[in-house]
């Protein structure tokens, strides 16, 4: 009696498990070569934890360290943030083509112009002779509000309920940070800007597991 060699052969798949199959190795592939949005939020909310707590405890009547040493250091930590962010931009929009890729290279180009222009007026503010005291709210109060809108704007362009609420969180940081005034407004930058940042970092984190 001769034996069916097709006995061993393991069943067909049912159009349901090669449809699973498919897109359980398309999540892995894209974990293992994609960026992780949690890591860039995470980054970032380290740096403002750490950076804007440094210059509060720095500040008077504190003075646990010299300001321009925490200056310093938190100005090397954007530095490195904005580096991360910048690879994170490129792994990103890597391999992507269309509109897609068109809308994504605009919209990290609007971060350049729009800080760019808030550059150039405070800068002119400060020059025609704003108050000394006003300068560290004015630099926290418009890089934040703009920083938020981005986030609004990205939150809109992608349909990222997440990214539209920490947008709106960003918003408010910064209108409680002038409200608190200096140098509190640095407290409030390091507890719930950075805050936020790690907290949408968790949330995403979550969800995408």
């Amino acid at each position: 009696m001769v034996e069916d060699e097709h006995d061993d052969d393991p069943r067909p798949m049912t159009p349901e498990e090669s449809l699973a199959l498919i897109a359980a190795q398309t999540e892995q592939t894209r974990r293992e070569i994609g960026p992780n949005p949690a890591v860039l939020l995470a980054v970032w909310g380290l740096v403002w934890l750490f950076g804007f707590g440094l210059v509060y405890v720095s500040a008077p009547p504190t003075a646990l360290m010299p300001l321009w040493v925490a200056g310093a250091i938190t100005v090397a930590g954007f530095v490195g943030a904005m580096a991360y962010s910048a690879i994170y931009g490129i792994r990103a929009g890597r391999g992507v083509r269309g509109p897609s890729r068109l809308v994504g290279a605009m919209y990290g180009w609007s971060w350049m112009i729009a800080f760019g222009g808030l550059t150039v007026v405070n800068t002119a503010l400060i020059r025609l002779g704003l108050d000394t005291d006003l300068i560290p709210l004015l630099w926290s109060g418009t890089s934040l509000m703009l920083t938020g809108l981005m986030y609004l704007a990205g939150g809109m362009l992608w349909q990222s309920k997440l990214q539209y609420g920490l947008g709106v969180w960003i918003i408010a940081c910064g209108a409680a940070s002038v409200l608190a005034g200096g140098p509190h407004n640095f407290l409030v930058l390091s507890l719930a800007g950075g805050g936020g940042f790690l907290v949408a970092s968790l949330v995403f984190l979550v969800r995408s597991r």
